[in-house]
């Protein structure tokens, strides 16, 4: 299974797996001090060649309870931790967690990482196209539409890099972000109208 690489820096590097397409599983790697942390990756032909610029791989980090995905087994073929959420903190990486939910069968934890701006985060918000409304790029889980992840809400990332989807960049992502935060509940019809283009879509 080729993976689909959706942005290259000297930071780190994102791709897509393309199966199953409707989901744009999307994974990441980030580099600091010439280690890296693969985060909810899955596997694919041309992962080893894409991280290997980045440095060593230190650890796995999950950061939704049902993104098992490839975690484990690639934490067993670098011999290095697998770190599930909940997690209060990255041993010797630069992220910051932020709890996002922690509810019965969902348990979320977002990573804030200030020197680059960057969110990363599973589930809560995403940019597959059953996430946003229709002219936006990006939104809120539609199963979170009622209760909006609000602890997202005081951060002003440069960078959006979500589990589902293609990554966000932008000066003004930061009150984008809140707008769709603040919008969820009321974007709900305009939200199922997108949906249902989408469907009649071949």
């Amino acid at each position: 299974m080729d993976i689909s690489v959706t942005y290259r820096r000297e930071w780190g590097a994102g791709w897509i797996a393309p199966e199953p397409a409707a989901m744009r599983r999307a994974s990441h790697a980030l580099s600091h001090d010439g280690g890296v942390w693969l985060v909810d990756p899955v596997d694919g032909d041309g992962l080893d060649e894409l991280i290997a610029p980045l440095g060593e791989v230190r650890g796995v980090i999950q950061l939704l309870d049902r993104h098992n995905r490839d975690c484990a087994a690639l934490a067993l073929r670098h011999g290095v931790p697998h770190l599930a959420t909940p997690f209060d903190r990255v041993a010797g990486a630069p992220f910051e967690p932020v709890t996002v939910v922690r509810w019965s069968g969902w348990r979320e934890t977002a990573m804030w990482w200030p020197e680059h701006r960057a969110l990363v985060v599973a589930e809560a918000l995403g940019t597959s196209p059953y996430y946003p409304v229709p002219g936006e790029a990006l939104g809120v889980h539609p199963a979170l539409r009622l209760t909006p992840p609000r602890a997202l809400w005081p951060y002003s990332p440069r960078h959006l890099l979500p589990c589902h989807g293609e990554p966000v960049e932008g000066d003004d992502l930061g009150d984008r972000i809140r707008a769709a935060i603040d919008r969820s509940r009321r974007d709900i019809p305009r939200w199922l109208v997108g949906v249902a283009r989408n469907l009649r879509r071949p």
